[in-house]
This record gives C-alpha cells, structure tokens and sequence, in this order.
C-alpha cells in the first residue's frame, strides 16, 4: 500500500469493540504509525464521559476536526487512527479535504457481546453505562470493511489486510 500518498485508516465502532487493539495490529502489518482517537479528546470530554454523561455533537466538533489535521499531517505515510466514527456527518468531518486517501474499517458487535468486553476492561474513562448511548448513534458506514468482533484478533487483522488489496485492485 505504499505510495507518494498513504492512505488513512479509520477503525471504528462503538467503545469496547476492540479499535484500540485491532488497530494497533493492523498498523503494525502495514508498517504505519497508530494514533488512539482517545488520546486527542479535550479533557472537558474526558471529565464529561467520566462522569456518565455522552457527548453531544458540539462537544465532538473540535475533537474530531483535531482528527482530521491529523490525518492530513499523515498522507505522506498513511497512518491507521482508531476512532468511534458513530455518525456520517462525523466521518464527514474526519474525511474533509481528503476523502479519496480514507478507508473505514467498522468493527461490528452486537450490544450484549461489546457490554461482556467492557466488564473485562480495566481503566478506561468511558464507562458502560455509555455503551447505549453509542449504539442509539450509530449509523452503520455504507462503504466500509465491515468485520464481526467475535474472532481472533490476527484472523481479523487477515481479513481487513485482505479486503484493503481487493481495494487497492480496484
């Protein structure tokens, strides 16, 4: 996937459906950096989900803008940036000025199966009681790669590196 452009990998879904993690493997497959969404949200974002309550629209603006200049920043080499992306205007905002270099890679997992991960996990900010506000906005990307959650880690890593060639054919 090297060229005089990289492309920007978004991996998304809901919290607790392993973007973190996947992502991490799938930049080192590709040998491109890994950024965590979450280590760019304000702190007032931080405190507001440590507290229970979900962000609106307003208060993920500059958060995912502050995503986009990344992305920008990374062309030359391509990066893989895990992020929530629940909504289209959002992913609107991560792809602006650069829509032709993004590919979304949509970690799917149902409501009961992504709460059972969220109880293993130990301290994160975000807390389960979010889980449904995340689920009430998620609008499902109409050209990602989409993967069930419920296989191994490098079984999905596979699959996305697979479907990113298919791509790259087209």
């Amino acid at each position: 996937m090297s060229s005089d452009i990289g492309y920007i990998l978004f991996v998304m879904g809901v919290s607790g459906s392993g973007k973190s993690t996947i992502g991490k493997l799938l930049a080192e497959a590709l040998d491109y950096p890994f950024f965590d969404g979450d280590d760019f949200h304000p702190e007032s974002n931080i405190k507001k989900m440590s507290a229970g309550d979900p962000l609106t629209d307003e208060d993920r603006h500059g958060w995912l803008l502050a995503l986009n200049e990344l992305a920008k920043k990374q062309l030359g080499t391509g990066a893989v940036i895990a992020c929530s992306a629940l909504k289209e205007s959002y992913r609107n905002l991560l792809q602006k000025d650069i829509d032709n270099n993004v590919h979304y890679i949509y970690l799917k997992g149902s409501f009961e199966d992504i709460l059972y991960r969220l109880k293993q996990r130990k301290g994160h900010f975000m807390p389960m009681e979010l889980l449904q506000s995340q689920f009430d906005l998620m609008s499902p990307p109409k050209d990602a790669i989409e993967i069930d959650i419920n296989q191994s880690p490098d079984k999905m890593v596979r699959f996305i590196l697979n479907a990113l060639d298919r791509l790259k054919e087209n």
